[in-house]
């Protein structure tokens, strides 16, 4: 039995994460009584963070540190890697994700300490890579552009990667630190189907909006890399090249992939997804995704949980590497600028005498 469709949600479940006890399912009440599904709302709490870089030793990601300034994610896109770390919280990896989520309002000032110690190693910091920078509540919180204020004021290098269009907001921050070498931004293309993203990304902007600010960012001087992630086979691996040439033709001068990835409760998640939207190509979609993890839904591995392993992941990463090099594509592209940051004068420091 497949579960009830929640309009503008990517899941229409909130089974307990894996840390707790005990398990909390819709279920049918017997009675023969057609009801309606009232609208979830969404509710943000505030979390006041102790630190707020995290660092990582993963050689699968091109950086060692990253910064997310909410936890959950209101875009709902039914596939997130990073519904898995709602369970920490003691939260459902499922709607809870989506709808109660975390703000760090202190987040720029926590920045800031950070940046400030006498310690810190400057490197490029990655913004969006649990959850998205720039979903809808930043709109109101803008504690995302409290954060680049922070890392602009230090002439910090950063690496943004999103779906919002809210980013093009903060062009008068991002514009100047493109010019100096100081940012990139990855915007990610699933498709270019709007119906297909509407049920896998339910309060994603559309393929065509996100093209849009791809032209809006680069027209500004802010170079764009677009992110062709993630690819699922027998559902959109057939869009590769026109998502590549999309992207070119709105400006983007570079590109990566990733395959569809299950850890965890994800890979229910889906499943039940694919059950209630894509059941005639279910199995089909399951039995590529096991093909290249050994069997497993899923293999969590260095090396292999970004890209897979076998004959269909080797074809994708062909295809991939021809149409980027027919679309002038770069894959990789000179390092951010490092060279450049500097500790803002704060309040009773000693001045220099030279």
């Amino acid at each position: 039995m497949t579960a009830p469709h929640i309009r503008g949600r990517g899941t229409a479940t909130n089974r307990s994460g894996r840390f707790e006890k005990f398990d909390t399912v819709r279920c049918d009440d017997g009675w023969d009584i057609d009801e309606d599904i009232p609208p979830l709302r969404t509710d943000v709490r505030d979390e006041f963070a102790r630190s707020l870089i995290t660092y990582n030793r993963s050689p699968d990601l091109p950086f060692d540190r990253s910064i997310n300034p909410y936890r959950g994610c209101e875009h709902g896109c039914v596939y997130c890697f990073a519904r898995p770390t709602h369970a920490y919280l003691g939260l459902s990896p499922g709607l809870d994700f989506e709808t109660r989520l975390i703000a760090r309002p202190n987040a720029s000032e926590v920045l800031r300490g950070e940046l400030s110690a006498k310690g810190y190693k400057v490197a490029p910091i990655a913004l969006g890579t649990n959850t998205d920078p720039y979903q809808p509540i930043e709109k109101t919180r803008s504690i995302t552009r409290d954060c680049l204020s922070v890392l602009q004021e230090f002439n910090h290098p950063i690496g943004i990667v999103t779906k919002g269009t809210l980013i093009e907001r903060d062009l008068d921050i991002l514009a100047p630190m493109a010019h100096q070498g100081l940012v990139r931004v990855g915007i990610s293309l699933t498709t270019l189907d709007a119906g297909l993203s509407r049920r896998m990304e339910p309060r994603a902007p559309s393929p065509q909006r996100r093209l849009a600010v791809i032209r809006r960012l680069t027209d500004a001087g802010v170079p764009v890399r677009v992110m062709t992630s993630p690819i699922i086979p027998g559902l959109t691996d057939h869009e590769l090249e026109h998502l590549l040439e999309a992207g070119r033709d709105a400006g983007a001068d570079a590109a990566s992939w990733i395959m569809l990835r299950l850890p965890r409760e994800v890979s229910t998640l889906w499943q039940e997804w694919l059950e209630t939207n894509e059941p005639a190509r279910a199995e089909k979609i399951m039995s590529k995704l096991r093909e290249m993890h050994g069997g497993r839904d899923y293999d969590p591995r260095w090396g292999h949980r970004m890209r897979g392993q076998g004959e269909y992941a080797e074809l994708i990463a062909k295809r991939f590497k021809l149409a980027v090099k027919r679309f002038d594509l770069a894959v990789k592209l000179p390092p951010l600028r490092c060279d450049l940051f500097a500790r803002p004068a704060q309040i009773g420091d000693q001045l220099s005498l030279l």
